[in-house]
């Protein structure tokens, strides 16, 4: 029988992003030191990580270190400058040219109409072309980082099928926004009731999901603050978020034990994957909907479980529990 593990042809092949770290594409030897790290994505970043008069030597030690590789499985995506600068064109077009076929990912900050993605999208074709690329093969990143970018985001999402993440830019929109704080990701001095963040992530997450896109937690400043970083991303990982930015090797391990699921949720997901198999084949009396282990699975059961195992895989989990009929 054939598998009904399928992934949905609309979706990119999107690898598991729980921990993604901010790198400064300016200092080679964090770069160095992220490729041992135990993330799941890396960025090198040539926007807010680097000061205005190192930004075009940035470009060439990124180019350079993308080249020198070394980074294993992780996904290597590259922040370039936001549109409104005079660096963004030539950032894009530099490291496209220098070391393109070693990139995953052009992540595009502060994007705040359609328009700035098919910006996007157009060169990243032209320049594919000329490195001899498969056109299309790029991914882009959105950052969503004002008032205008989120009230746009469905459209954004659906402007383009590079996109693979949705990234929430929390410090820049909190203070378009002019929210009482200097702390990103903690509520605002005075709102004590409910999250001050939630309407603004929920935005985030459906226009994601509508059109299968991932969805990003962005950072959290302070490094040294343990409780809150776990408080934070235990916060969107709830809502479904599929993992967080960390701009330091102590918040790696909080993150990634947060966007992975308990040993107990991910055996069960496996299960239900295995029993919906059987259940539905030949040989299990092709049913839709069945009852296993005293609960009802169908295919919503199924599709949730492939986000629990998918996660868990991702994670390095093993099972400690297998199928067999009449479980």
């Amino acid at each position: 029988m054939a598998s009904k593990n399928k992934k949905d042809p609309s979706v990119r092949n999107l690898k598991i992003r729980r921990t993604i770290l901010a790198v400064p594409g300016s200092n080679p030897k964090m770069i160095e030191k992220a490729r041992s790290l135990k993330v799941d994505a890396i960025f090198l970043d040539l926007e807010d990580a680097v000061a205005p008069l190192a930004k075009v030597e940035a470009r060439q030690i990124v180019i350079t270190e993308l080249n020198n590789d070394g980074f294993g499985e992780r996904i290597k995506t590259v922040r370039i400058n936001d549109l409104s600068t005079e660096w963004a064109k030539d950032d894009l077009t530099e490291i496209m040219l220098g070391a393109g076929n070693q990139l995953d990912c052009i992540m595009l900050p502060k994007t705040r109409t359609v328009k700035d993605v098919n910006w996007l999208d157009k060169r990243l074709t032209k320049l594919e072309k000329q490195i001899g690329k498969e056109v299309g093969s790029t991914g882009i990143e959105v950052q969503i980082e004002d008032a205008l970018g989120l009230i746009n985001v469905e459209q954004i999402a659906n402007s383009s099928a590079r996109i693979e993440t949705i990234v929430l830019g929390p410090g820049d929109l909190m203070a378009n926004l002019n929210m009482k704080t200097l702390v990103v990701g903690q509520q605002p001095q005075g709102y004590t009731e409910g999250d001050a963040y939630h309407y603004i992530m929920m935005k985030l997450l459906v226009a994601a999901r509508a059109f299968n896109k991932q969805v990003i937690d962005g950072p959290y400043f302070q490094i040294k603050d343990s409780a809150g970083l776990e408080l934070t991303s235990k916060r969107s990982a709830a809502l479904g978020f599929d993992g967080k930015w960390v701009i330091h090797p102590d918040q790696i391990e909080i993150v990634n034990e947060v966007f992975s699921p308990l040993q107990a949720d991910y055996d069960h997901a496996e299960l239900i994957l295995d029993a919906y198999n059987f259940y539905t084949s030949e040989s299990g009396g092709k049913s839709g909907a069945v009852m296993f282990n005293g609960e009802m699975i169908d295919e919503a059961s199924r599709k949730m479980a492939l986000v629990i195992a998918g996660k868990g895989r991702a994670a390095g989990l093993q099972r400690t529990k297998t199928f067999s009929e009449g479980m």
